[in-house]
């Protein structure tokens, strides 16, 4: 029996790989098939089972894709509606894979067919879960994502709890938990960065199976709830109904266009302008009106998160070479509607002679300087609990996930210094301001991160204030 972990940081989505005696199944995989095709073939095997926990939110899933390419049979659990060929499970089933068993735990909660897979060994001893968004390392799934529901999030958390209490807790302390998310992913509030943990050890760390009752369970794990992603049902849509190939979304995608013929792609589509460059890259020279969310950080859920209409025609401007890859992130979102790429990324355009647009950036030192020189405008584009933990005096929380609510209640005449947690989320927030006629702005590098290590005053353990 072969057990492997698939995490992709990215998305902080872990898909699986188990294979016995010839047999593979995949549990929650991604929109990209091949390489789970490329395992199971490194191992001689075929795949015969598709199990998915639920229908995923926060990424598209390549489950009918992998089927139609390999016959494998699609399994949820019960109340999934889908529309296309699948095997719907009874609570209890057990499939056979090789020498080894999974067993379909009914587990509603995060959603109504959320499904949890029991996996025995060749000698019928239970050895792990596949808890999908049911149970995190140190948390449980968020019970406000469920479409279409006449139930309540509290309706939902005692489903949730009866899941955790009948199904899952009940199970030897040495199963190993390994669900579909870890630290990053909206999908829970507060995720380990550890992806995978024994049972047992939960019991004792994780706050929500410590809950004393079921009213109490409910109420801490509905409180606190950031609003979801606008993307999500979206998402949850494309997986009930089946995404369009990802080949086909690369053939169109992966296509290069001159500076000119770029220029001409963008206004004639009203295409977004997409620079995945990174963020000092972007600073020092972007094309007027572009967006700067780079790959080397958490780009898809960004995109889907600032920009949630999947039909936006997007154009990307890339490093060489990794086209390919934003393309595929993009899709793996549900962005399927990306109409190339320029050739030869900015040099060309520069080369070319068309006008280049600039954002200044600064050290966290001048930064220092700047903010004893006199009064300035600071802008913190985190999270609220990263605001809560520790921010500077002075500083106006304005959380990037929140920009289309809060960039009309700022003044466009004013300069404004923004700083994230690393750097990455300030330039998406400096580029976005930019594109909307925000002239007067200036990045920090390396965030929070580094002003910390100044003499700058801040304050810890507060409660946030969008004021």
């Amino acid at each position: 029996m072969k057990v492997e972990q698939i995490y992709t940081g990215c998305l902080a989505e872990a898909a699986y790989y188990i294979e016995s005696d010839g047999e593979v199944a995949i549990v929650d995989p991604l929109r990209e098939t091949t390489p789970y095709i490329q395992r199971a073939a490194k191992d001689g095997a075929a795949i015969k089972y598709i199990f998915e926990t639920h229908f995923h939110a926060d990424f598209v899933s390549g489950h009918k894709e992998l089927a139609d390419k390999t016959g494998a049979t699609i399994v949820y659990g019960p109340n999934a509606v889908c529309n296309f060929d699948f095997h719907s499970a009874v609570d209890g089933e057990v499939f056979k894979l090789g020498r080894v068993t999974i067993k379909a735990l009914h587990t509603p909660g995060h959603t109504l067919e959320s499904t949890t897979y029991l996996l025995s060994d060749e000698d019928g001893k239970p050895y792990c879960i596949f808890s999908g968004d049911t149970l995190f390392i140190n948390d449980v799934g968020r019970p406000d994502l469920a479409i279409k529901s006449e139930l309540t999030k509290e309706d939902l958390a005692g489903l949730l709890y009866e899941s955790l209490h009948t199904k899952i807790l009940p199970l030897p302390d040495s199963v190993i938990v390994y669900p579909a998310h870890g630290a990053g992913s909206s999908c829970g509030k507060n995720l380990s960065k550890d992806t995978y943990d024994t049972l047992g050890h939960q019991r004792t760390v994780n706050y929500a199976l410590k809950a004393e009752s079921k009213e109490s369970f409910i109420q801490q794990v509905t409180e606190g709830l950031a609003a979801a992603p606008s993307y999500f049902p979206l998402n949850v849509l494309l997986n009930k109904h089946g995404a369009d190939s990802l080949d086909e979304v690369l053939k169109s995608g992966v296509k290069g266009w001159t500076p000119e013929e770029f220029e001409g792609l963008a206004n004639t589509l009203d295409a977004l302008v997409l620079d995945v460059r990174a963020p000092q890259a972007f600073a020092t020279g972007f094309i007027p009106g572009s967006v700067n969310i780079g790959l080397d950080g958490q780009f898809a859920p960004w995109i889907g998160t600032l920009n949630p209409d999947l039909k936006q025609p997007l154009i990307l401007v890339c490093e060489q070479g990794r086209e390919e890859e934003a393309v595929t992130r993009l899709a793996r979102v549900g962005f399927d509607n990306t109409v190339g790429y320029l050739e030869g990324g900015i040099d060309a355009w520069k080369k070319s002679g068309k006008e280049v647009d600039t954002i200044k950036s600064i050290t966290a030192e001048d930064f220092e300087k700047n903010y004893y020189s006199g009064e300035i405008e600071i802008l913190d584009v985190r999270k609220v609990g990263e605001y809560e933990s520790a921010h500077l005096v002075n500083g106006t929380l304005r959380p990037l996930d929140q920009i289309n609510e809060w960039t009309d209640t700022i003044d466009k005449n004013k300069t404004y210094h923004i700083y994230c947690g690393g750097g990455y989320r300030s330039m998406i927030a400096a580029s976005i301001l930019r594109k909307r006629g925000f002239n007067h702005l200036i990045d920090i590098q390396g965030g929070y991160g580094a002003i910390s290590k100044t003499g700058l005053p801040a304050v810890t353990g507060v409660t946030a204030c969008n004021s």
